[in-house]
């Protein structure tokens, strides 16, 4: 049996106070849930060591960058990222970037890989915010593009909110596409330009994204060719999410990264898969909804 290549690191999932908005324990359920639906077992996990300052700083701006690791945030920097300026967030946040690289290295070998955590697509070239400190997905991009050979590159966020952050990093530079498919009303509520964004109304549905969707990645044919692709399959577009407006169920969702890793699959794109958003108060049912992501990539490897 071919196994999909899945990058996980226990870190992922940091210490927070009680009743914080965040869900940090998905985490960690989302492990149990893949060992129980047999796509992983315990020993098999591809595990990165944390993202070295000079990695990240590739992505964001020096000084920040330096300002995290040194654990000297300023209270309004902390206040935007919205999470407690620790060691342990700092380190989950070297972590996911660093895994997010691992998985891109693998996904090159193996056509589709996945990380358990990333896509934290609002932290900016000098900021993080909205519980992203670093960008894990340009910070892979760019420790990529530094090593050099690698073509135009695409990053598919099927978020339930716009992926600012990585739009306002990439924009001008003609090796990254960006294509976000998000709620109109939702965080952030000043959009970013990015190369595609198409802004769907609360209460969108599973027929009108998925047609949506369609038409995105039809375009994307006509903008490519690309390299490789990035994948944000945040599960927040749930009718249950508590942030999320689109009203997607399971079976939309299911449809959703099925669709867009076999269109990566069907045109020759090595896609790495991010996790993305999810804010339901059951953190196990959450979990089995991030599953879905992994369950479509493994299927992929047979079809």
């Amino acid at each position: 049996m071919t196994r999909l290549p899945i990058v996980h690191h226990p870190d992922y999932q940091a210490p927070l106070h009680d009743g914080h908005t965040f869900p940090m324990s998905k985490y960690g359920y989302l492990r149990e849930v893949l060992v129980e639906r047999g796509l992983t077992a315990p020993d098999t996990w591809l595990t990165p060591a944390p993202a070295s300052e000079v990695m990240v700083a590739r992505a964001h701006e020096p000084g920040y960058v330096a300002r995290v690791f040194g654990g000297s945030l300023t209270p309004e920097e902390e206040k935007r990222i919205g999470y407690p300026h620790t060691e342990r967030v700092t380190r989950r946040s070297r972590l996911a970037g660093a895994g997010t690289l691992i998985a891109a290295r693998f996904a090159l070998e193996a056509g589709v890989a996945c990380n358990t955590a990333g896509g934290s697509h609002h932290a900016r070239y000098e900021h993080g915010a909205g519980f992203c400190v670093f960008n894990d997905v340009a910070v892979a991009i760019r420790a990529l593009q530094r090593e050099g050979g690698l073509g135009p590159v695409l990053v598919i966020d099927c978020d339930v909110h716009q992926g600012d952050g990585t739009a306002a990093i990439f924009r001008g530079d003609p090796g990254v596409f960006t294509l976000s498919l998000h709620a109109s009303g939702n965080y952030p509520f000043e959009k970013e330009a990015g190369d595609l964004d198409i802004a769907l109304p609360d209460g969108t549905g599973d027929a009108g994204y998925l047609s949506a969707l369609d038409t995105a990645l039809e375009r994307m044919v006509r903008e490519g060719p690309f390299s490789m692709a990035f994948y944000n399959a945040g599960v927040d577009v749930h009718a249950e999410d508590r942030l999320g407006r689109l009203t997607l169920s399971d079976a939309g969702i299911r449809a959703r990264d099925r669709r867009v890793i076999g269109w990566a699959r069907a045109h020759g794109l090595p896609l790495t898969c991010v996790l993305g958003g999810g804010y339901d108060r059951d953190r196990r049912r959450l979990a089995g909804r991030h599953a879905i992501l992994f369950e479509e990539a493994q299927a992929s490897l047979y079809r």
